[in-house]
């Protein structure tokens, strides 16, 4: 049950003064709520400002610079009306002081409000943006009018937060000071020695401190009150993972013992040998396994490190020890795909494997799924089927799951459900910066792969402006001649008015005429509104020399392996984001032969779009395009929060607060050692901030274990 000290906090918006549905669903839309019912008090109080209007400037009308907000002392002259019937001609009030005259102008205005908020013969401050027109100096629609006698209220400083249709800055403060109202003081929950050494604030002056910036200053992500409430936030993010992590172990691992036999037979087979960091990761998975808590690790590694080799080692140890493993990828081209792999280093050990995917129907899904819970199948990839209820396993030992940034922490958690607790290795080939890392998987431990295999080339990549469009055509038709294939990626599906970047459908039409009869037919197309099976078809000609241009929409981001494709294309590489253009780089270059990756550009570019494609040019590095990517969009937007399951922090900025983040991670682990109920006076306090924090989840752990 929550808290009774927290009720006020999570009165629904509606129930504020001077809110009713529409501008509910206006806060809604700010606070990144689903919708009015789901919007609270406490939203708007974690509603930090992005900006400051500075009201401090105080000079003479005609001292003022054009488009400056500039607060004005002013003696108000006259009124003028708009004329009768003629609604579009402003109302104008004109005031002056020693240095000259000025218009405050006003559209569709009520003319007795007026009158009594700018009496003739008063002075009176007034403050807005001062414009100049026809040589004269005026302010539309002042933001503040104060009477002198008044002077004490005028905000100097006033916070700026993001605004939406229908909501005015005035009626979001008031809405936001109605809210601060209903603060209560609640007790402390952070660790007394941080709070006195960094000079926190309380919870609650925090965020009082928050809303009432005095200067500039107050609202950088290193003052006392923001580094506090982005400690808040980042400890209820790491206290949660911390019990996700303490419920996931709370069940028994089964220790994997075994003499490496089937992994031997299996490191014979392969036409390479590990690389230094691929040995590495084995050693690391295979120690967690053979330990009596469950493995929970993630292994990361770069497009084409070998990651798929390491997870092989380890399940043929399970397998070996009497389990079974299974391996669930994000899409069925991937499940495929993988499949195909891990099926050919499997036969070297004699290990059955087997694919399960939504497509599997009828007879021959009921015969696998006998052979999966009889135990005859030791190794199963597939997607989101493999957790089905109707799949039942013999001995479900260890799971891997491909490309986690699609598969977030319930999903980990419904392996568990199943009544097996298997060890769990999670791979990512987007390489995550440190930071994320501990921020959405800090229940994991982290295997890293940092070297591409032996006999992989590096890939020569450029930039080209899209008026050289016709030299690239022509050097892909020598190419395709020579019997080379590659990738052109586009952004789109399909042209829309509302877009002028090139669909996937007009590129593939264009270039099938610009090649003429004769290579026409080698190109083929591929995007995601194909089904599963034109998808694979097309896939599968690609793969085997039937098609050699395969025009794509991002499908083939993930894992899709055609060694001897050599060149990319990306058309609007300006317009995609530093992971994603690495990843799709990460499709060639597979093979022995030298690879090329051509960006494409239309400009002009903006500076952040500059930046993504320099830093791609001179680097392979996907750990160091990683770190970048975060410096240049923010954490929110390195997988896309939204999609990604990762956090999407509102007062925690990674870059600004990664010291923060390791403490906070510290902390949660040390606490839930001490305290795994969170029973104590302190465990009672941090129970209110998973609370506040929305973190409710968190909580249901802690009753189910």
């Amino acid at each position: 049950m929550r808290p009774l000290q927290l009720d006020p906090l999570f009165r629904t918006v509606e129930s504020l003064p001077g809110i009713g549905p529409k501008l509910a669903e206006a806060l809604a839309r700010i606070t990144g709520r689903e919708g009015p019912e789901d919007t609270r008090a406490l939203d708007l109080l974690l509603l930090p400002p992005h900006g400051l209007i500075d009201r401090t400037l105080r000079k003479g009308i005609t001292e003022t610079p054009e488009s400056t907000i500039a607060t004005l002392k002013v003696r108000v002259d006259r009124h003028q009306a708009s004329p009768p019937g003629r609604r579009n001609v402003p109302y104008r009030v004109f005031v002056h002081d020693d240095t000259g005259e000025l218009a405050l102008t006003f559209f569709h205005s009520k003319p007795a409000w007026l009158e009594k908020i700018l009496p003739v013969g008063e002075t009176v401050l007034v403050s807005g943006k001062v414009e100049w027109f026809n040589g004269r100096p005026s302010m539309v629609h002042p933001d503040h009018i104060v009477a002198e006698a008044d002077a004490a209220s005028f905000p100097l400083v006033e916070p700026v937060y993001p605004l939406t249709a229908g909501l005015s800055p005035k009626i979001l403060r008031r809405s936001l000071e109605s809210a601060l109202e209903l603060l209560p003081e609640l007790p402390e929950w952070a660790d007394p020695h941080l709070v006195a050494k960094n000079s926190f604030p309380g919870f609650a002056d925090a965020v009082r401190e928050l809303h009432h910036p005095e200067a500039a200053l107050d609202i950088e992500p290193q003052t006392p009150a923001r580094r506090r409430l982005a400690y808040d936030e980042l400890l209820a993010g790491q206290l949660s993972l911390a019990l996700v992590r303490q419920t996931l172990r709370k069940l028994p691992g089964h220790p994997v013992v075994a003499d490496g036999k089937l992994r031997k037979a299996i490191l014979g087979s392969l036409p390479f040998s590990l690389t230094g960091s691929q040995s590495t990761a084995v050693a690391e998975i295979l120690t967690d396994m053979a330990g009596s808590d469950r493995m929970l690790r993630l292994l990361q590694g770069d497009v084409g490190s070998g990651k798929t080799a390491v997870a092989m080692l380890a399940m043929a140890d399970a397998v070996e020890a009497g389990g079974q493993a299974v391996l669930m990828a994000p899409t069925e081209i991937l499940a495929r795909q993988h499949y195909a792999t891990i099926s050919k280093m499997a036969e070297a050990a004699g290990i059955e494997v087997a694919v399960l995917t939504a497509r599997a129907k009828g007879r021959e899904r009921t015969e696998l799924l006998e052979r999966i819970a009889n135990g005859k199948v030791q190794v199963v990839i597939g997607t989101h089927a493999l957790f089905q209820d109707a799949v039942i396993y013999h001995n479900l030992t260890l799971a891997v799951v491909d490309e986690q940034h699609r598969f977030g922490v319930h999903q980990r958690l419904r392996l568990t459900a199943k009544g097996t607790a298997p060890h769990m290795l999670v791979m990512t080939a987007t390489p995550i910066p440190r930071t994320l890392v501990l921020a959405a998987f800090g229940d994991m431990d982290v295997s890293k792969l940092t070297e591409k295999p032996a006999g992989r080339q590096p890939i020569a990549t450029v930039t080209i402006p899209d008026e050289r469009l016709g030299e690239i055509v022509e050097r892909l038709k020598s190419a395709l001649l020579d019997g080379k294939k590659a990738y052109w990626i586009c952004p789109l599906v399909e042209d829309s008015d509302q877009s002028e970047l090139m669909s996937v459908e007009s590129r593939h039409a264009s270039l099938a005429k610009a090649f003429g009869k004769e290579l026409a037919p080698l190109v083929s197309l591929v995007h995601g509104r194909m089904t599963s099976d034109e998808k694979d078809q097309a896939m599968r000609d690609f793969k085997n020399g039937v098609s050699r241009l395969l025009v794509a929409t991002t499908v083939v981001e993930v894992g899709v392996d055609v060694p001897d494709a050599t060149i990319m294309v990306i058309e609007h590489a300006e317009r995609f984001g530093l992971a994603q253009l690495h990843q799709l780089r990460g499709r060639v270059g597979r093979g022995s032969g030298a690879s090329s990756c051509i960006l494409l550009y239309y400009g002009p570019l903006g500076e952040t779009a500059g930046a993504r494609l320099a830093v791609l040019r001179e680097s392979e590095d996907g750990f160091r395009i990683a770190e970048e990517d975060l410096k240049l969009r923010g954490e929110g937007e390195v997988l896309g929060t939204r999609q990604s399951g990762l956090p999407g922090f509102r007062l925690a900025n990674l870059s600004a607060h990664a010291d923060l983040l390791e403490i906070a991670r510290r902390d949660a682990r040390n606490v839930l050692d001490a305290d795994p109920g969170l029973s104590s006076q302190r465990g009672e306090a941090l129970r209110m901030l998973l609370y506040l924090m929305r973190r409710d989840e968190a909580i249901r752990f802690l009753r189910a274990g």
